[in-house]
């Protein structure tokens, strides 16, 4: 069987497409390959920046023989039913096989399918592929019409067997495949022709080319380390920036470089990430002191000196870059000295945080309140807490933070340090931020936490009263980021507040700064023209004709004051103050009101958040779904100790067959009660037990209630479980031994109502009739 090898060498393909064009060459050619009937034994796909490359083992060298019956008409049909027949099978009258079965005489054709040699079909497969591959962004060149992301220059394509090699018959816009390719570009530029991937791979290495990424990943990563190493320095991890350069070399050549003690005094993250985005450098840092102190650069090529060239003009280039930082430190550092972070923070207003939602510093307003009201539920000093929100998206105006918009929060955090703000205050200018994904951690610090939950919480419910919600895969605001942010801090943190309060007092509080904010704007306009009219009617006659969206807006609850009171006075200061009261007062209770219809559905969108986080932590979707169902499901805290004690129960005998037990009695009292129009809910009496199994039931109720009750009530649902699994030996025992459905009505009504028992016992501790299974 013949194996196969493609590249496809190109100038060089950007690397943060390789990863993805690897994974589509493989996908697109196997799945051609399999559709055409050939069948394969492993492959496997390589890049370097001038070559994608595919190696398929064990490929079938022709695809079978395909023979195919399909049922025709009747024999006596009519004839153009039968010339449409002989149409859609290609085949003759004289062909065609007659049979005879339930309805008569009935035409069949044979049709066969001759197998195809593999040659033919790679280089079908190839040309569709290679005329269609998904790239991001691509390019014409020259006067074809091929598109690639960058000109391609040549196909190798190979089918080698222990015969030896055969070329591949393709022709794509005047490029043929061939049997040669062309190590690295500047120390072995000269066509290499090979016979096969094993011979492919050698000679790559030999002309200074390491095809596997993963293998240059390796090699950069181990070299670098143990450069580091050997100086007492550590290497800081970049798996993002690792990947990304391997990319970017064909044969890598690690060397390291010291930076200008000028640039030392700089934060860690501010060389670290200037490095990162400008030269492509890896950090190395001193462990005792946490200081970035050296670089480490990645060369596409080895050189007579070692790299000495190379490294003298990086460090040029990273020089000046990192004056630049340091300009942009320093100029922050005199602005917060002389100004503070406040001071900063005042060009905010002009910054638009969303044209429905108002500036970033009335964002900033909005979470300064509530981070205030959140503060005491979560044991942060509400001044502090203030305080960090007034400060934490000061540095969004700072030079540095304009250069590099992925150290805001780090750098608010030095400056309010340099200020001389608390810690406090100064960690949460980052921790705010966090988590900024799954595996990131959460803020713990109380100050920090209130801070974070103010700022996302404002997040979710300004977008929700706007009705700017994610829709399947859009999610431009990042708003199930910002759930799931607020889920992870609350549990982490074993934070037990209402999600619903919260959430009320978030929007409360932007109510308020919006209404506040419309109404001086109202009174201003009022107060400056009053004089225009003789009463407030006419007075907002005269504004509607001519000022902005506000006065109309708001224009009703005006008629409303003016038509109750005397238009003919003048209207004073005073009335026009009133007026605005009444009108803020009346605006203020229509949002509130309209915020409670919306508020059930954020809710249920942090719940769909948590069964997607619970689910990953392996928790049922249907344990979830039974505890949601309970009063209190606004406390994630407690939501999420009763699913993992329901959970845990659920994972015993005792609490499986407690369910089926449940389910059973549950589904007869339902029936029973649809049928009888009644409801059996009390007077279940033991007196009227028969037999030790029932007795033996009414006592474990008794004993079940007598201890999930108190057990609920100090949120020990652990405890409230293992109560209500107790009772699956007495119900099977119940269920066993006696008839529901007696022929004694007394003995039927006093049953049912004891299977009422069972099932508002079992009910205090979850919604068990929600459980699959």
């Amino acid at each position: 069987m013949p194996d196969l090898l493609i590249e496809l060498f190109s100038e060089e393909i950007p690397a943060r497409m390789q990863p993805r064009a690897r994974a589509d060459l493989q996908r697109l050619v196997t799945d051609g390959l399999v559709e055409a009937g050939l069948t394969y034994a492993s492959a496997g796909a390589f890049s370097t920046p001038r070559r994608l490359v595919l190696a398929v083992e064990g490929l079938s060298a022709e695809s079978p023989t395909i023979r195919e019956e399909r049922k025709g008409p009747k024999a006596d049909a009519p004839e153009k039913a039968i010339e449409g027949f002989l149409r859609a099978t290609g085949l003759s009258r004289d062909q065609l096989e007659v049979r005879e079965d339930k309805k008569g005489a009935v035409l069949f054709a044979t049709i066969t399918r001759p197998g195809r040699p593999a040659p033919e079909i790679v280089a079908e497969v190839l040309e569709a592929v290679i005329r269609n591959f998904p790239w991001p962004k691509s390019m014409r060149w020259g006067a074809g019409s091929l598109r690639w992301v960058r000109p391609l220059h040549s196909i190798l394509c190979l089918l080698t067997t222990e015969a030896g090699a055969e070329v591949v018959p393709l022709e794509i816009d005047g490029i043929r495949a061939g049997a040669t390719t062309r190590g690295h570009r500047f120390m072995a530029p000269d066509e290499i022709t090979v016979t096969g991937f094993d011979d492919y791979a050698a000679k790559l290495r030999a002309a200074k080319v390491m095809l596997d990424p993963a293998e240059r990943a390796d090699h950069i990563w181990n070299d670098a380390t143990n450069r580091a190493f050997a100086q007492g320095l550590e290497l800081v991890e970049d798996r993002g920036l690792l990947e990304e350069i391997a990319g970017l070399v064909e044969w890598p050549v690690v060397l390291m470089g010291a930076i200008g003690a000028d640039f030392l005094t700089l934060p860690p993250e501010v060389l670290q990430t200037s490095m990162k985005e400008h030269q492509k450098f890896f950090s190395v840092k001193n462990p005792k002191t946490g200081r970035i102190e050296k670089f480490v650069t990645v060369a596409n090529r080895e050189t007579a000196d070692e790299g000495a060239t190379i490294l003298a003009g990086n460090l040029k280039v990273l020089s000046a870059r990192l004056s630049d930082a340091r300009f942009f430190w320093d100029n922050d550092l005199r602005a917060v000295k002389a100004e503070g972070l406040e001071g900063m923070a005042a060009g905010l207003s002009n910054v638009t945080f969303h044209n429905k939602l108002g500036s970033q510093a009335d964002r900033i307003a909005r979470i300064e309140a509530l981070a205030r009201e959140i503060a005491p539920l979560v044991g942060a000093d509400p001044d502090l807490a203030a305080q960090a929100a007034r400060v934490a998206k000061a540095d969004l105006r700072s030079e540095m933070v304009g250069e590099f918009p992925e150290l805001q929060g780090t750098m608010g955090g030095y400056y309010a340090r340099a200020q001389g703000l608390p810690d406090a205050v100064a960690n949460a200018c980052k921790a705010h931020y966090q988590p900024l994904g799954p595996s990131d951690d959460v803020p713990g610090d109380p100050v920090s936490v209130a801070v974070a939950l103010a700022d996302k919480l404002d997040t979710l419910t300004g977008f929700w009263s706007i009705d700017e919600k994610p829709t399947g895969s859009k999610d431009p605001f990042a708003l199930r980021r910002a759930a799931l942010g607020i889920i992870r801090t609350i549990l982490v943190n074993g934070l037990s507040l209402g999600l619903s309060e919260v959430a009320f007092a978030s929007r409360t509080v932007a109510i308020d700064q919006a209404i506040r904010a419309e109404g001086e704007f109202l009174k201003a306009r009022l107060l400056s023209r009053r004089e225009d009219s003789m009463n407030l009617m006419r007075l907002l006659e005269v504004l509607e004709e001519n000022e902005d969206g506000i006065v109309r807006k708001w224009s009703k609850v005006i008629r409303e004051f003016a038509a109750s009171t005397a238009e003919s006075i003048f209207p004073t200061p005073e009335m026009i103050e009133r007026a605005v009261v009444s009108m803020a007062n009346h605006r203020k209770a229509a949002e509130l009101r309209s915020w409670q219809e919306v508020l059930p559905n954020l809710l249920s969108f942090f719940h769909e958040r948590l069964k997607v986080h619970l689910r990953d932590a392996g928790i049922r979707h249907d344990v979830i779904d039974a505890c949601l169902a309970m009063q209190g499901s606004d406390d994630l805290t407690l939501l999420v100790k009763r699913a993992e004690a329901l959970s845990a129960t659920l994972a015993t005998e005792d609490g499986a067959n407690l369910i089926q037990g449940f389910k059973r009695a549950n589904n007869i009292l339902t029936q029973a009660e649809e049928k009888d129009g009644v409801e059996y809910s009390f007077g279940a009496d033991p007196k009227f037990a028969e037999g030790p199994e029932e007795t033996a039931l009414f006592t474990a109720l008794d004993q079940a209630e007598a201890a999930i009750a108190p057990a609920m009530q100090a949120e020990d649902f652990p405890a409230a479980m293992a109560a209500m699994a107790a009772l699956r030996a007495p119900i099977d025992a119940f269920f066993e031994a006696v008839q529901i459905n007696s022929d004694n009505q007394i003995l039927r009504r006093n049953r049912l109502n004891l299977l009422s028992r069972i099932r508002s016992t079992c009910l205090q501790v979850a919604d068990l009739g929600r459980i699959e299974g």
